[in-house]
């Protein structure tokens, strides 16, 4: 280990650079969420087509982070970066020159799976080994390339796809991506000062340490499980806002604009989510985050006013930023950091998964419904259950804390 590197202005500049390649690709999925009517219309009207497309990418991105997490172990970060920007420029062609099943294959294998799931939880996990004491921040800010990307790209890809039409704008993005992520990855990701050791001395155990009096993996089950029902709500505005502006008769380039407030309120509030983390701890963080999202989202519900709309989008972005980071760095707390290279990348398959089943579950719904309400109504409720099942693990940290 290399203590003097650890928290230092370089392991900054590395975590800056990590943002700016999520960012990048992290465009991918929300190219489509911009064009999701303009796609729906070209797929038989169902919105649940180019919805079940997103969610694929959604949930290759977390089963990736397991697959491509330990290949990074292997042959470093930068060629896994590598890897991935090349497979979301593949997925990006496929998905514009196809038809359902081309989209479903471009954005679940090629996008999701090998593409953003070589980057999300391969970086953050690589991102944890250069910090120590401000790591929350770190986390907080790695995990903001997803927003970022959603405050930049949907404005520009709404003008984009008016000139030139969704499919070409797919294809002119992929060639962008890989323009921007490649160098990046090539002259930037140096190997990390922070190296996991993951075989034992002689004389010493690998068992993992109960948690809260608990074996250790029913604490993780239950932390896997609350960041699945949290993501179901997260995504349910952040996929369907556009396609629900323009039901309400709003301007598509405004539901566009709205995703950036959003997304914008979330990547600014996350950083202090990050500073409140370093201080409170990861799962403290958690309980207070879910709170505020089932607040905010029941704002969805009471306001179809644009004005009122950006508000509460904006309150909803500031009440969801600290989530994800925060699963995260409530792993690297409770658990050994040789565990890191698995747990942190399924914790972000369970978000991703999330992510899927929310974007995909709030188009079904409206397609059997009509309208955008009952699938709000449904993510609160998914949200509730989430408060519940952390509540229960903050009151048994509570608990064991007392009785040493």
């Amino acid at each position: 280990m290399q203590p003097s590197l650890l928290d230092s202005k370089q392991a900054w500049g590395v975590t800056s650079v990590c943002v700016a390649i999520l960012a990048c690709g992290y465009g991918a999925p929300w190219l489509l969420t911009v064009a999701l009517k303009n796609v729906a219309a070209e797929m038989g009207g169902q919105r649940s087509v180019p919805a079940f497309a997103n969610a694929l990418a959604w949930f290759g991105a977390g089963a990736g982070g397991l697959l491509m997490g330990r290949l990074a172990d292997r042959i470093s970060m930068r060629w896994t970066a590598l890897c991935g920007t090349v497979m979301i420029a593949v997925g990006l062609m496929i998905s514009s020159q196809s038809g359902r099943y081309g989209l479903y294959a471009g954005h679940g294998i090629f996008i999701g799976l090998f593409g953003i799931g070589a980057l999300n939880a391969p970086l953050a996990v690589y991102v944890t080994r250069w910090f120590e004491r401000r790591r929350g921040s770190a986390l907080a800010l790695i995990s903001s390339g997803s927003y970022l990307a959603g405050t930049v790209w949907p404005p520009i890809f709404e003008r984009l796809i008016g000139s030139v039409g969704w499919r070409q704008a797919m294809f002119t993005f992929a060639i962008v991506q890989l323009c921007i992520i490649a160098p990046l990855a090539l002259f930037f990701l140096r190997p990390a000062p922070e190296t996991i050791v993951v075989t034992a001395a002689p004389g010493t155990s690998q068992e993992t340490p109960r948690v809260f009096g608990w074996p250790p993996n029913v604490v993780f089950g239950m932390m896997m499980l609350a960041s699945f029902l949290c993501c179901v709500t997260m995504s349910m505005p952040q996929q369907h806002i556009v396609a629900f502006c323009s039901d309400l008769g709003i301007r598509p380039a405004a539901g566009a604009l709205m995703i950036s407030v959003l997304l914008g309120a979330a990547f600014v509030a996350r950083q202090a989510w990050g500073a409140v983390s370093d201080k409170i701890g990861g799962l403290n963080t958690l309980i207070v985050g879910s709170a505020a999202q089932i607040v905010t989202m029941t704002g969805f519900l009471l306001t179809h006013s644009e004005a009122g709309l950006f508000t509460v989008s904006f309150l909803f972005g500031l009440g969801f930023a600290g989530l994800i980071p925060a699963y995260m760095l409530a792993a690297r707390d409770l658990f050994p950091p040789r565990e890191a290279s698995w747990r942190i990348p399924a914790l972000y398959l369970c978000t991703g998964l999330g992510m899927a089943t929310g974007g995909w579950l709030a188009g079904y719904i409206y397609d059997q419904a009509g309208f955008y309400a009952p699938a709000f109504a449904t993510g609160i409720a998914f949200n509730a259950v989430n408060f519940i099942v952390l509540a229960t693990l903050v009151w048994r940290q509570v608990s064991t804390s007392r009785t040493r």
